[in-house]
């Protein structure tokens, strides 16, 4: 049998006959209560009293992950008291997921002791031991904390044994493999005293491998003081398997938000002239007319702070302003975006986090024009000022999540998705070929979307590297994480000579499930090509210079075996060449 990509409908989520009796009851009285009440022809419900806490703390930002490996979403809230001037110092509330969708308050349970004014929180495996750590950004001239996860979701801070001793006004941080070692870097806002300052410079942490930082030198990323940096996010604009980096900021101007390339080895350069933006809050990364680039949304970063909505032209050379797409799109105080396809017809739609006023529905009609809808999202006027999307109870569907700060009563919010289930497959949009005639470990690396974008890629379930060598049978790998929508996976080292086929599998939480196309390879070493004497695969100038190199001596440039290098040797050489 060839080998070939094989689509499998199997998944790993949990059915909710696996779940506890408790977890079960209250995953099925909260269906019926939404489907019972008047609310029900409101897509998103809220359902904040039923399956959160009650609490009254400044929430500035959250992340949906899966602390204690247990299969569902987890929630970390990043909290920080205080806009301008420092407040009492707060926990960072970790909310563990019941399997159903209802959540308790273990945070003291799973990181004692652990306080500060956090403004972002971000998951990634430093130490590759297969569980979810967290970075904390915080602000007021603190230094960032990095958590470490003991497998079960309990986390100690080890940030002094691991991070370079660098206070920061801080209000974002992010996980990416940069340099494609195969570990996760940091990189961090960071705008000085405080998050509103202008003395500050962004920074990157590069990873040893065992999870333990270093500053990058200034040659490598090579950024100056850079006012207000309200978000960081790395996402790959010109199509080439690395994490490029966008940062925002509230400043206009020369201070105004900038992008910049890498190298693939982790050096970066700022792409100029960018757009000029002001008053940023947050930007997010996303394929919104289909072209297979990512363009950028800036929410409050457009003229009188409405959204700027920027089309990637030419691999992130070029950018221009489509804002007038999004329809309205109004001056006000917004403060947070993700895509997310909430109507399942294959595009990426767009809710906006408004601070003051209610959340809002954008409903794209697959070129990049964003209308607004109504009747999907509650009314209510709150103060979000960061939102999620993930599938919270497992019935393949996306849901939501609202951080509440800087005003109101500071009560996060769950808003559970009652509208279609997620049928579509996710997109790999790109998977690296291996060059032949190169020696192992052979890196891939893919790139996946689908209908949710977050700073830690797709709602995903699990991306695989499928190889055979040599015709055998498929062997199947589990590939990492490495930042945005990157993911890498190494095949062993393989003999000489062999050919290598390989795909790429990549699974949703709700079983949609979709391959790549078949690439190969042919391993280093002779194949048999009499004259090949470098074993690249061919008989070139390189195999004729080790053999001139070689003339009047022996060894294996004596092609016709009489035990010298001679006129008869090259003729044999020649004979095969090409």
């Amino acid at each position: 049998m060839p080998f070939a990509a094989k689509t499998e409908n199997s998944t790993h989520r949990r059915s909710l006959t696996a779940l506890p009796a408790c977890a079960r009851a209250s995953f099925l009285i909260s269906t019926l209560v939404a489907a019972a009440s008047p609310a029900a022809a409101q897509q998103f419900v809220d359902q904040t009293s039923t399956r959160f806490p009650v609490q009254s703390e400044y929430s500035n930002q959250c992340t949906l992950v899966d602390l204690d490996g247990d299969g569902d979403q987890d929630i970390v809230f990043a909290n920080g008291q205080g806009y301008s001037s420092l407040g009492a110092l707060l926990k960072p509330r970790m909310y563990i997921n019941s399997g159903a969708g209802v959540f308790a308050d273990q945070t003291d349970a799973r990181a004692a002791g652990i306080t500060g004014c956090f403004r972002g929180v971000e998951a990634g495996d430093v130490d590759r031991d297969g569980d979810w750590d967290l970075l904390l950004a915080q602000d007021f001239n603190r230094r960032p904390l990095l958590l470490i996860n003991d497998g079960t979701g309990v986390f100690s801070d080890q940030t002094v044994a691991r991070m370079p001793n660098i206070a920061m006004g801080s209000a974002r941080g992010q996980f990416g493999d940069v340099d494609n070692d195969g570990d996760l870097d940091i990189v961090l806002c960071n705008s000085g005293t405080n998050r509103f300052a202008t003395t500050g410079r962004p920074r990157l942490f590069l990873n040893d491998g065992t999870g333990v930082f270093t500053d990058a030198p200034t040659t490598q990323f090579p950024t100056t003081a850079l006012a207000q940096q309200m978000d960081i996010i790395f996402g790959d604009f010109d199509n080439d398997l690395d994490l490029d980096l966008h940062i925002g900021t509230r400043a206009s101007g020369t201070g105004s938000s900038q992008l910049w390339k890498n190298d693939g080895a982790g050096n970066f350069t700022r792409i100029t002239p960018f757009v000029t933006d002001a008053s940023c809050y947050s930007y997010d990364f996303g394929d919104l007319d289909g072209d297979g680039d990512l363009d950028l949304i800036g929410v409050n970063a457009g003229a009188s702070n409405a959204e700027l909505l920027l089309r990637n032209n030419a691999a992130g050379e070029s950018w221009t302003n489509i804002s007038s797409q999004i329809t309205p799109n109004p001056t006000s105080d917004d403060n947070d975006s993700k895509f997310i396809d909430y109507d399942n017809d294959g595009d990426l739609d767009l809710v906006i986090a408004a601070l003051g006023g209610p959340d809002r529905m954008y409903r794209n009609n697959g070129a990049g024009v964003f209308a607004q809808v109504t009747g999907v999202l509650p009314t209510l006027s709150d103060s979000s000022l960061d939102i999620k999307a993930g599938d919270l109870d497992g019935d393949g569907k996306p849901d939501l999540v609202t951080a509440q700060g800087e005003s109101g009563q500071f009560q996060n919010r769950i808003y559970m998705n009652t509208g279609p289930a997620d049928t579509k497959a996710p997109t790999i949009k790109l998977v690296e070929q291996v060059p032949s005639r190169t020696a192992g470990p052979f890196v891939v690396r893919t790139e996946v979307f689908d209908g949710v974008t977050s700073d830690r890629g797709y709602d995903d379930d699990g991306v695989f590297l499928v190889y055979a060598a040599a015709g055998g049978k498929p062997q199947t790998i589990e590939m990492a994480w490495s930042g945005n929508s990157l993911w890498r996976g190494v095949i062993p080292a393989q003999d000489p000579c062999t050919t290598v086929e390989y795909f790429v599998r990549a699974r949703d939480v709700s079983g949609n499930e979709s391959t790549s196309p078949v690439k190969s390879f042919v391993t280093a070493g002779s194949c048999g090509v009499v004259g090949d004497l470098n074993g690249d695969g061919v008989v070139n100038a390189a195999d004729l210079a080790i053999l001139l190199n070689a003339w009047g001596g022996g060894g294996a440039a004596d092609l016709d075996g009489d035990g010298t290098v001679d006129a008869a040797d090259m003729a044999v050489l020649l004979n095969n060449f090409g």
